[in-house]
């Protein structure tokens, strides 16, 4: 049975020193990259206190595969695939009712080099100010390029004494970062609140760190280096079929949200409409691209996310 997670409650623990560092990982039917992730977050330098994992009703052994080899970590086995949204939201939900002071989030494919987590807390101690929301790991491919998936945005219009900071410790500020190796704080999630399961797949990520990051800091650290193992090295707007209606929907509902100020709602608008449009110059379906997108518009514009505990299993 999966572990219950609690209602978010205002307040919380007070943060500790060192502190409670809780890892959670999303997976679904990667068993085998899974395990290696594993490996790789059990062999950090400072390992964390705590490793969730959420399976999303994984077919291939996945669940089985963990009890046998890692029965030190918390395994939330999911009835369906709520997608890495739904897992996300309730991984993170899980370790907030833990008194985790700060959550590691990561996909299954996944590998952080061995000083990833290290670093993140390393920069995030230097910082000179208020503490960062969120830090964001340094994202290569399997040939050592830097990943263009996933890729952490840089904050448009940082005033000079922000990057400056930011650059004391060896960082850069970012408005938004994935959940390909993030170190959430978990004071500004109760805060703000966790991701929103209804997105599914896409998008989910870029709304919970923007939601998280507007107003507070947001680093991307040099020397914390992971590595995701996509199966091709490129972006996510390669001829993505039926799973556009994700992309529109989700990208809609963002929109519509709170968590970009007027100046970045017509800055990512117009960068959403140049991505689209990519999306399309380089589909071999575009009858296909056409369906899901009307679809995903309609649903963008006429309905909102539903509530979490509406999604999620209790």
């Amino acid at each position: 049975m999966p572990a219950e997670p609690r209602q978010l409650q205002p307040g919380g623990p007070t943060p500790r020193n060192p502190p409670q560092v809780v890892a959670v990982i999303v997976t679904y039917n990667r068993r085998d990259l899974l395990l290696e992730a594993l490996a790789a977050v059990r062999a950090q330098q400072r390992p964390p206190d705590q490793v969730i994992v959420v399976d999303n009703a994984s077919a291939d052994g996945t669940a089985d595969a963990v009890r046998a080899a890692f029965g030190d970590v918390t395994l939330a086995e999911l009835g369906a695939n709520y997608g890495g949204a739904g897992g996300f939201a309730y991984g993170m939900a899980v370790a907030l009712a833990n008194d985790a002071d700060l959550i590691w989030a990561m996909d299954d494919d996944t590998i952080p080099e061995p000083g990833a987590l290290a670093a993140l807390l390393a920069a995030r101690a230097r910082y000179q100010g208020r503490a960062p929301a969120i830090m964001a790991s340094t994202v290569l491919w399997t040939d050592g390029h830097k990943h263009p998936m996933n890729t952490p945005r840089a904050k448009p219009m940082a005033a000079a004494a922000e990057r400056a900071a930011a650059a004391a410790c060896g960082c850069v500020p970012i408005r938004s970062a994935s959940f390909v190796s993030v170190l959430v704080d978990a004071a500004e999630c109760r805060s703000r609140g966790l991701p929103k399961a209804d997105f599914f797949l896409w998008n989910d990520d870029f709304e919970f760190t923007t939601r998280l990051l507007r107003g507070n800091i947001g680093l991307l650290c040099a020397d914390s280096v992971v590595v995701h193992k996509t199966r091709t090295f490129g972006s996510t707007d390669v001829d993505p079929g039926d799973r556009f209606f994700y992309e529109v929907r989700n990208k809609v509902w963002t929109l519509r949200g709170n968590s970009l100020g007027p100046a970045e709602w017509v800055l990512y608008t117009g960068a959403t409409l140049r991505r689209w449009v990519r999306t399309f110059a380089g589909s071999a379906d575009r009858g296909r691209l056409r369906a899901s997108f009307a679809r995903g518009l309609t649903a963008g514009l006429r309905t909102r996310p539903r509530p979490n505990e509406q999604v999620l299993p209790h």
